[in-house]
């Protein structure tokens, strides 16, 4: 939060008294507080939707252009590609243009993406379309800063909770109507829905959330770190996704590994030498940064793997498994978490405000990994293992992602308020898909110890999520 510079001329305690006054002054409450959430809860429900409604559309949209199923995979990887992009160049760049602004331009992008997707009359038109769209993934790093600049510290947590609870999707329903909608009136139709979304969202973003720059905020955009870091998230994403498709002794994911590791030093000496950094690395290094970032990738890849890859397979196996429907698999395994963390994550954000963001994170980590544990000790038994994923909608995509999100706004540098929260967006789609191409090769034998192995390695990584987590410094006047 950035705090007013006092007149030189003030005696200290007449300049710190002002500085209170000017900024509770400064905060929204009541019904213009709600009007700020619902606007950017708006946006962030403009990048969400168009991430879970086009995933069961992915066959049609193949078909439709002639192409085998196989063709459609960069719809979604170029989509995320360009949010783990966007989140930590867009977000840095708003200490500089302002909120309000980098929300605007978000959307536009955004905008002329669903534009082109809808009117695209080829598939790489499409995916181009796509990874303009996916810049929004922004929304949600911009929306949790906007929160902890213009709200009563007593309602931030809940509001990032309002905030989160949308990372899972709506409730579970958003995937089935996006599935609907592409059965009964086309793909494009998605897209339609998207961009009056869009429109809407934009409208009340112009309307309610407030302009200017922070305060507090000096130099200019480090575009030298920008560039750099973009191209290591291009090379660890493709890493990660080359060694599980081509293995990870092959010439071409050695070469993306290398491309990784020279990516990495090259924007780690650019910092080093930048007046004003995108991140300064010594921030890099400090409690307040790394373990906020790898307590995030360690969970993600852990946990999300169970939901959305180990369990989906392990519930559709006939031979191995439940033997249920891809529908009914969905209805019993995926939904009731995403429906559970709607309400989960608010809760946890009021209990953040009250009893401390690091014991909300960690109760939530420690319980996912509880979860983890019992998902994989009764892997053969389909109640157990329905139990494990709905608790995990409380303590994973409730006091988990609220607690992780809170954290990176509060621990970020006070020099570059969003770039934690950006950098940390960014390490969700890298951890989601570090923990899916790791538990595949065990997950996809369909054989109860295949799936029994990729359950008991989600657990190992989410026990080290753990771990990290306990090094994660306590924000500014919160004790340990």
């Amino acid at each position: 939060m950035n705090t007013p510079t006092p007149a030189a001329a003030a005696p200290p305690a007449e300049a710190a008294a002002a500085v209170v006054l000017q900024d509770d002054a400064a905060r929204l409450s009541g019904r213009r507080a709600a009007l700020l959430i619902s606007s950017l809860l708006l946006g962030v429900l403009s990048f969400q939707l168009n991430a879970s409604m086009v995933t069961p559309a992915l066959p049609q949209i193949a078909a439709d252009f002639g192409k085998g199923a196989e063709s459609a995979a960069p719809v979604q990887s170029m989509f995320f590609l360009a949010g783990a992009i966007a989140g930590p160049v867009i977000g840095r760049w708003s200490d500089f243009i302002g909120r309000r602004a980098a929300l605007l331009l978000v959307l536009a992008i955004m905008g002329a993406g669903t534009l082109l997707c809808i009117a695209a009359p080829t598939l790489p038109l499409l995916i181009a379309g796509r990874f303009l769209q996916g810049v929004s993934s922004a929304v949600f790093a911009l929306a949790y800063i906007v929160l902890s600049e213009n709200l009563q510290p007593r309602v931030f947590g809940t509001s990032v909770g309002i905030i989160a609870a949308i990372n899972g999707g709506v409730g579970g329903v958003d995937g089935y109507v996006g599935g609907l909608m592409a059965e009964t009136l086309g793909f494009r139709s998605i897209f339609v829905v998207v961009l009056v979304l869009t429109a809407v969202a934009a409208s009340c973003i112009l309307r309610y959330v407030p302009q200017g720059r922070p305060q507090g905020v000096r130099g200019a955009m480090d575009w030298w770190g920008a560039g750099s870091l973009s191209v290591f998230l291009v090379f660890i994403t493709y890493f990660v996704s080359g060694g599980s498709a081509a293995g990870w002794t092959a010439p071409g994911t050695l070469a993306l590994l290398a491309g990784t590791v020279a990516s990495f030093a090259a924007f780690w000496m650019i910092e080093k030498k930048r007046k004003q950094p995108l991140i300064a690395v010594h921030h890099l290094r400090s409690r307040q940064v790394w373990p906020v970032i790898a307590t995030t990738v360690l969970t993600l890849a852990g946990i999300f793997a169970i939901i959305n890859f180990t369990v989906v397979l392990l519930s559709q196996d006939t031979k191995n498994g439940f033997g249920l429907s891809a529908s009914l698999s969905a209805l019993l395994f995926l939904t009731p978490a995403a429906l559970i963390g709607v309400f989960a994550a608010p809760l946890a954000g009021w209990l953040a405000d009250r009893r401390g963001w690091i014991k909300t994170l960690r109760a939530g980590t420690g319980l996912s990994l509880a979860c983890a544990i019992v998902a994989a000790t009764f892997a053969d038994n389909q109640v157990a293992v329905l139990i494990a994923v709905a608790a995990l909608g409380i303590f994973y995509n409730g006091f988990f992602l609220t607690a992780i999100n809170g954290l990176s706004v509060l621990l970020s540098p006070k020099e570059a308020p969003a770039a934690l929260p950006g950098i940390n967006g960014a390490s969700f789609g890298i951890g989601a898909s570090l923990g899916v191409v790791v538990v595949a090769p065990f997950a996809a034998q369909a054989t109860s110890a295949g799936s029994a192995t990729a359950l008991w390695i989600s657990v190992a990584i989410t026990a080290a999520a753990f771990i990290v987590s306990l090094f994660v410094a306590a924000p500014k006047g919160e004790s340990l």
